[in-house]
C-alpha cells in the first residue's frame, strides 16, 4: 500500500491524549502502522549520568498510531484525508481531498 504520510509532513492527532495537536513527523514504521511526531506522545526517560552524557528525566516522543494522525491541509489549514493521482509530469502524487492542492510533486 502507497505511504500516505511521509517523514517531514505537518499531522494534527485526531483521537487520544494529545488530540488536536500538531507536529511534524521525525519517523514512520510503516509496517507496525506507527509514525513518531514531534511534541506528541511524550514519555519521560529516567538515564543514569555518564562520563558522555548528562543524566536525568529527558522527555521522548513516542510512537503513535498512523490512524489516529490526518495530514494539515497545506492552503486551508485542518485535517485533511490524502488521495493519490497522476501529475501534470505522469508521476503519481498525493493530494489533499479537502483542497485538492498538490502536497508532493
Amino acid at each position: 500500500m502507497a505511504a500516505k504520510l511521509k517523514k517531514g509532513d505537518k499531522v494534527v492527532v485526531l483521537a487520544g491524549r494529545d488530540k488536536g495537536s500538531e507536529g511534524e513527523i521525525e519517523s514512520v514504521n510503516p509496517s507496525e502502522g506507527r509514525a513518531v511526531v514531534a511534541g506528541v506522545n511524550m514519555a519521560i526517560r529516567h538515564t543514569k549520568q555518564s562520563q558522555s552524557a548528562q543524566g536525568g528525566r529527558i522527555p521522548k516522543a513516542l510512537p503513535i498510531d498512523i490512524s489516529n494522525l490526518a495530514l494539515v491541509d497545506p492552503k486551508e489549514g485542518g485535517p485533511t484525508r490524502v488521495g493519490f493521482r497522476i501529475g501534470d509530469d505522469g508521476k503519481k502524487v498525493r493530494f489533499a481531498k479537502k483542497s485538492g492542492e498538490v502536497i508532493d510533486g
